[in-house]
């Protein structure tokens, strides 16, 4: 697990160093980001590994990092009071954002993903109910087999 916190770290801290050699505007720590998902892409880990172990690990303990977050909005409820209005529009501004920001990459994702063999898997079973709705119904006597009606179906 310590060789997947320092895989972690390291990205986090090469992002930052290209961010300031190149001047982006861009956050190092979301730089880190997109070197550690480039990484993972190209070399595919087992879920086992422990890149994969230890960002598990850090997700279980992210909820401790929003209490000093809370700590810090309770802190500020006077300036949040005084501004209520662009506060909370800024807010459904960004809930919006991310709404819509979260449904086009899901639906990228969804196309990307789509292959012609799900497809076709998708087409099989489809028929394969629509045979066990007509087929509904029909009890099987032996060799023969005898409707609803009575009639002996072959």
């Amino acid at each position: 697990m310590v060789e997947g916190l320092l895989v972690l770290l390291l990205c986090q801290v090469v992002g930052t160093m290209l961010a300031g050699w190149l001047h982006l505007e861009l956050p190092g720590a979301v730089l880190g980001m997109l070197l550690l998902l480039a990484m993972l892409l190209v070399r595919r880990p087992d879920p086992d590994a422990p890149v994969v172990r230890a960002g598990g690990r850090v997700l279980d303990e992210l909820p401790v990092l929003f209490i000093p977050a809370g700590v810090g909005l309770v802190g500020c409820l006077g300036v949040i009071a005084r501004s209520w209005l662009p506060v909370g529009a800024g807010l459904v501004v960004a809930w919006v954002a991310g709404l819509v920001a979260t449904a086009l990459a899901a639906n990228l994702a969804m196309q990307l993903v789509r292959t012609p063999g799900l497809d076709a898997l998708a087409s099989q079973a489809a028929d394969l109910v629509e045979d066990a709705e007509r087929m509904e119904g029909i009890e099987t006597d032996g060799q023969r087999a005898v409707g609803d009606d009575g009639t002996v179906v072959r």
